[in-house]
């Protein structure tokens, strides 16, 4: 029987399994279980059609033998003989050589001995290449070396003459052939994958490694298959036809294009839940996806159209991308995402859509039109998206007079509204009741109306201005009713204010202020803390750097309600730099 502590020989009597130590011979080699595995991988992983099977030990027969070394008990002697089940997860192209001595002290290999399954029926009649086991090298530990952890290394192919030397023959053992260790299988194939994949029990991940062709795999026991950032163009049309149970597909970053996906390339994997296609050259969605998608990107390709039959059978379709692509509003139908009827996350930046497109899914939930030329929001285009949180149109060209006054009043459960970085004058008056998150940053906005928010229930939490064209004269005292409860932060920093605005000691919640990158050169005895109050101010942070203020000048009360003196930035002025 192979005993994984070197220089030990056990033999099988009655039930009972019994290891002495025996002389080594220095000119043997020494054969550990990590090498033994380096051994026997090649030549199972390379037989796609069988695996070795799992074997009953035969028992030797009886033989004198000298006594043994006292203090160890049946159940140590049993452990001793026992050797390590092997993981089917492994590694490619790790850099250390089969039967070096540095395999011993590898900390990943010990990290897990604790979860190595010792199981009997792992112990059989020894494949003939590993037979040198019948002669070990002399081990000046006493432990048993290191069991095999739940990864291991999987060499690249290499010619016959750089696999390791492994007698063919068995040597003589008295006509009875020695007992050695197999290593279950499930019956997998695939093609000769390049070096710097990483294969484990369920995945197969081979990004950026250079390969020009989709490899063919069958194992019904892989579930991601990972192919990013490499120069894919051609996908054989049963490549996937072995991946029955394949969840996660990612081709993203390679030169795919239309003719790349057959009709039947998806047609055996009714678990495929998420598909990445970014970054490609696709000009049309494949055809045939599977309707068990719940996720679908395709970002950063060249799709110039969606037709009423585009989505047609992905009825369990949660998140869509199409970032980034040849959109406009005539090459789109309004048809087009009604079999979408669970999506609740669509991405449709980075194309040319004028206007917002009609059709949406009643389900949805995020919709996302940053970097387009939206130049309107008209009215009743978002009637049927009543469950809408969250709304993109930063970085397009909508001005406030564009948006019809009921655009979005209805839309009674958006939080947030992202409108940075267009051409807005005012605050779009009319928004939604909802509201909690306003961006308005990078606009052209002068003024804040009065009671603009006054209709908000609760109210905004936070607010921001920045980058705006904000005097003192663009809002007033009664320009934030409606947020005196809820609003938590106020950011008005690069403007052109020349004093605090009026109207902040209303705002009870306010815990971050930014005013810097102003034109402030005053602070108001009462513009930040309220002598009359009892209570501190809830104000956690004050930006007020990059102003014209003189602190010597600074009331000594203006910052006595806030409870630490360091939550206030006055430094450095504009004035400083001149001096």
């Amino acid at each position: 029987m192979w005993s994984p502590e070197p220089c030990t020989v056990c033999q099988c009597q009655r039930g009972m399994v019994k290891c002495k130590p025996t002389p080594c011979d220095p000119g043997e080699t020494r054969l550990t279980s990590f090498n033994l595995s380096l051994i026997m991988f090649p030549k199972i992983l390379n037989n796609p059609t069988s695996r070795p099977t799992a074997a009953p030990a035969k028992p030797a027969p009886a033989t004198k033998r000298k006594p043994e070394p006292a203090g160890r008990t049946p159940a140590e002697r049993v452990r001793t003989a026992t050797p390590p089940a092997v993981s089917r997860t492994r590694t490619a192209n790790r850099n250390s050589s089969p039967g070096s001595d540095e395999e011993d002290d590898d900390p990943d290999i010990d990290d897990d001995e604790d979860d190595i399954v010792e199981d009997d029926d792992f112990v059989g009649p020894p494949p003939p290449r590993l037979l040198t086991a019948a002669k070990v090298k002399a081990d000046a530990r006493a432990q048993s070396p290191p069991p095999i952890g739940r990864t291991t290394s999987r060499p690249p192919r290499r010619p016959e003459a750089a696999q390791p030397r492994v007698p063919a023959s068995e040597p003589s053992t008295g006509g009875q052939r020695r007992p050695g260790v197999v290593f279950p299988q499930k019956a997998t194939f695939m093609e000769s994958l390049p070096s710097g994949c990483l294969l484990t029990e369920t995945l197969v991940a081979c990004g950026s490694t250079g390969m020009t062709r989709m490899p063919v795999i069958s194992d019904p026991g892989v579930k991601t298959l990972y192919l990013a950032d490499n120069k894919i163009s051609k996908i054989p049309v049963r490549a996937l036809a072995g991946l029955p149970n394949l969840e996660w597909l990612d081709l993203s970053k390679n030169k795919l294009d239309d003719a790349s996906f057959s009709p039947l390339l998806f047609q055996n994997l009714t678990r495929l839940r998420r598909l990445i296609l970014d970054g490609n050259n696709l000009t049309k969605l494949p055809a045939s996806l599977p309707p068990s998608l719940v996720e679908l990107k395709i970002n950063d390709n060249k799709l110039s159209g969606l037709t009423p039959s585009s989505f047609k059978g992905l009825s369990k379709l949660l998140t869509l991308e199409l970032e980034d692509n040849h959109f406009h509003d005539g090459n789109v139908s309004p048809l087009t995402f009604r079999p979408l009827t669970k999506l609740v996350y669509l991405r449709l930046d980075d194309n040319r859509f004028r206007g917002v497109p009609s059709g949406l899914p009643v389900s949805l939930q995020e919709l996302h039109l940053s970097d387009n030329k939206i130049e309107a929001v008209h009215a009743g285009i978002l009637n049927k998206t009543v469950h809408l949180r969250v709304l993109d149109l930063s970085h397009n060209r909508i001005r406030e007079d564009r948006i019809a006054p009921r655009a979005w009043m209805h839309l009674l459960r958006l939080e947030s509204l992202d409108l940075s970085h267009n051409k807005l004058v005012h605050v779009p008056s009319f928004l939604p009741p909802g509201l909690r998150h306003l961006t308005l940053h990078h606009n052209q906005i002068e003024l804040i109306p009065a009671y603009v928010f006054g209709h908000l229930s609760p109210g905004l939490d936070s607010l921001h201005l920045s980058y705006n064209r904000l005097q003192d004269h663009g809002m007033d005292q009664v320009s934030f009713l409606g947020l005196t409860s809820s609003l938590a932060e106020l950011l008005l920093d690069h403007n052109q204010l020349h004093s605090v605005p009026r109207g902040l000691l209303q705002l009870r919640n306010l815990q971050h202020l930014r005013l810097n990158h102003n034109l402030i050169s005053y602070i108001p005895m009462n513009a930040l803390c309220d002598m009359g109050a009892r209570e501190d101010s809830p104000l956690l942070t004050v930006h007020l750097e990059n102003n014209l203020i003189d602190r010597h000048h600074i009331p000594p009360t203006a910052f006595s309600c806030i409870r630490n003196y360091h939550s206030v930035l006055l430094r450095p002025q504009r004035y400083d730099d001149l001096d």
